[in-house]
C-alpha cells in the first residue's frame, strides 16, 4: 500500500482541500506502507493541501503517526500541559492558541471544541472510540459529576512558571466503544477499510451536537453496566450522589435492605451513593438486640467509610426502658424510630436522655395512630413521625389520598417509609401496590421536605438494594 491509494481512502470518506482533520491512528493497523509513516501523513497533506490543517492528540506516547506530524515544519503543539495537540496548517495556531488559559483541557476554548466550530472532523485511523479525545469534550461540556479537578505546574509560552487547576478531567474506563452505532445513526460518521485499518471519520460539530442531546437525557450514557467494573460503578455512583445533593430530602437505607453482613451493607450503599442506614436487622437479628458492643462496632464500621447511622429501629416497644437507654448510650445512638402504640412512657424516658425520638404506625387506622401520637406528644412534644404507607395499606387505607391527610401528619412527619404493598399485604417495588408511595414523596418533595426517606424502611422490599434504589430514582425522574 502507498501513499496514494490511503489518499484515495480518505477522499472517500469525505476529506477533501481545506479540511480540517484531529487524527487518531495506529500506524501497524494499516498493514504493510511502502516507505513507512512519513507516507502516511504525506497522504493526509496531498488530501488536506495547503489550505487544510491537520491535527493530531500530543499528550503522551501516541505512536509513530504523531511523532511525525510534531516534526513537520512549521508544526505548532498547543501549551496546556493536559490533552496537548500538535497541529500543522493555516488553522494551526488559532486552533491551539492559548489552550493553557482555558478552564478545562478538553472543553470550551480548547483544540477540541475548536475543531468542531471550524467545521473539522475527526479521523479514527485503526482506532476505536476509546482514543477518541474528543468525547472527553462531550463530557466535559455537559460538566458530568464523576470528572475530577486536576492541578498542574508548568511554564507558559511566555515562559513564567504557573500551577493552575483543570476542571471536569476525565478519569478511569468508559464506554465509548459503545457509542459507534449511535454516531453511524444520527448520519455524523462514515467507515471505510483502508489497507487493513477500519477507518472512521466523524463530523465534530455533528458528534457534538447528537452526544450532548444524549448525555443531556442520559449522564451515565459512556458508562457500562458491567457491576463488576469498578470504574464504572464508581462513575455511576457520582452522578446518583449528585442527583441527590440536588434534593432537600436526607436518604438512607434499612440495613435488612441492604445487606446481611456490614461489609456487604457497606459496598451495596457505596455502589448507589446512599451514605446513610437505619439499623433495623443485621445478620437477620433484630439490632436493639444485639449486645452492645457488636453494634457500636458496627456502626464504628459504617462511620469508617463514610456511612452515617440515620436511626436504631425498633420493631415493637420493649418492657425495659432502662435497658434501651443504656444501649444507646454505649452505643453513642441520638435517635431511634419505634411503634406509636404504647410508647407514651418509653418517648418520655428517651426523650428526656436527649434522645430524638419518631413513632411508627403500626398496623392501624390514621385517626388512631394521630390519636396515639398526640397522647405522646402531650408529654413530649418534640417527639415527629415516621410515616409507613405500607402499615396504612394493610389497614385498608388509602395511605396518601386518605391516611396522610385525616391524620394531619403534615406537622408532625419526619421520616416516610419508602416501601409499597397490596391490599393484601403483599410486597411490591414501589409505585406497583397500593401504598401511593409516589404521591407521598411527590407532596413532601412539594414542600422541600429535609427529613428522612428510608428504603425498606418498616417493610421488606422485593429485590436487593440496587433494584430498589433503581426503583427510586426511576420514581424521583418520572415526577
Amino acid at each position: 500500500m502507498d501513499r496514494k491509494t490511503i489518499a484515495e481512502g480518505l477522499r472517500s470518506l469525505g476529506l477533501k482541500k481545506g479540511s480540517i482533520v484531529l487524527l487518531h491512528s495506529s500506524f501497524l493497523s494499516l498493514g504493510q506502507v511502502k516507505k513507512g509513516p512519513p507516507e502516511v501523513i504525506k497522504a493526509f497533506l496531498d488530501v488536506l493541501g495547503d489550505k487544510g490543517t491537520l491535527m493530531v492528540p500530543a499528550f503522551g506516547q501516541l505512536g509513530v503517526l504523531v511523532e511525525e506530524v510534531k516534526n513537520l515544519p512549521g508544526a505548532v503543539i498547543s501549551s496546556c500541559p493536559l490533552g496537548t495537540v500538535a497541529a500543522c496548517g493555516p488553522d494551526a495556531g488559532e486552533l491551539c492558541a492559548d489552550h493553557w488559559k482555558a478552564d478545562t483541557a478538553h472543553g470550551k476554548d480548547t483544540p477540541y471544541t475548536r475543531l468542531a466550530d471550524k467545521g473539522g472532523s475527526i479521523c479514527l485511523l485503526g482506532v476505536d472510540q476509546d482514543r477518541n479525545t474528543s468525547l472527553h469534550s462531550v463530557e466535559a461540556l455537559l460538566k458530568l459529576p464523576y470528572l475530577s479537578t486536576v492541578s498542574r505546574t508548568f511554564q507558559t509560552p511566555e515562559g513564567k512558571e504557573v500551577t493552575k487547576e483543570y476542571h471536569f478531567f476525565p478519569g478511569p474506563h468508559r464506554d465509548f466503544i459503545g457509542l459507534d452505532r449511535l454516531l453511524t445513526d444520527a448520519g455524523v460518521m462514515k467507515t471505510a477499510r483502508i489497507g487493513n485499518a477500519q477507518v472512521r471519520l466523524i463530523d465534530s460539530a455533528g458528534m457534538f451536537e447528537t452526544l450532548l442531546a444524549v448525555g443531556a437525557q442520559r449522564p451515565d450514557f459512556v458508562l457500562c453496566d458491567n457491576p463488576e467494573c469498578a470504574d464504572c460503578v464508581k462513575q455511576r455512583a457520582a452522578l446518583h450522589a449528585d442527583a441527590y445533593a440536588k434534593e432537600s430530602f436526607r436518604l438512607a437505607a434499612s440495613a435488612r435492605l441492604a445487606g446481611r453482613y456490614v461489609p456487604e451493607i457497606i459496598e451495596n450503599l457505596q455502589r448507589e451513593s446512599i451514605s446513610a442506614v437505619e439499623l433495623d436487622f443485621l445478620q437477620g437479628k433484630a439490632c436493639w438486640m444485639l449486645p452492645a458492643d457488636r453494634l457500636a462496632a458496627a456502626i464504628q464500621e459504617f462511620a469508617g467509610e463514610g456511612i452515617t447511622v440515620s436511626a436504631l429501629r425498633l420493631p415493637m416497644v420493649p418492657d425495659d426502658s432502662l435497658k434501651l437507654l443504656s444501649l444507646l448510650k454505649e452505643i453513642k445512638l441520638k435517635r431511634v424510630v419505634l411503634p406509636v402504640q404504647g410508647a407514651a412512657s418509653l418517648a418520655k424516658t428517651l426523650d428526656g436522655a436527649g434522645i430524638e425520638v419518631s413513632l411508627a404506625n403500626d398496623i392501624q387506622t390514621a385517626r388512631s395512630a394521630a390519636a396515639d401520637l398526640m397522647t405522646v406528644r402531650m408529654e413530649v412534644p418534640g417527639v415527629s413521625f415516621t410515616f409507613n404507607p405500607v402499615n396504612f395499606t394493610r389497614a385498608g387505607e388509602h395511605p396518601f389520598l386518605y391516611s396522610y391527610k385525616t391524620g394531619r401528619f403534615i406537622k408532625t412527619i419526619r421520616q416516610l417509609d419508602i416501601a409499597d404493598c397490596t391490599w393484601d399485604g403483599q410486597e411490591t417495588p414501589f409505585a406497583r401496590g397500593n401504598s401511593e408511595i409516589k404521591e407521598l414523596i411527590s407532596i413532601l418533595r412539594c414542600g422541600n421536605f429535609s427529613g428522612w426517606f428510608v428504603l425498606g424502611g418498616g417493610a421488606p422490599y422485593p429485590g436487593p438494594l440496587a433494584d430498589a434504589a433503581e426503583n427510586f430514582r426511576n420514581l424521583l425522574a418520572s415526577m
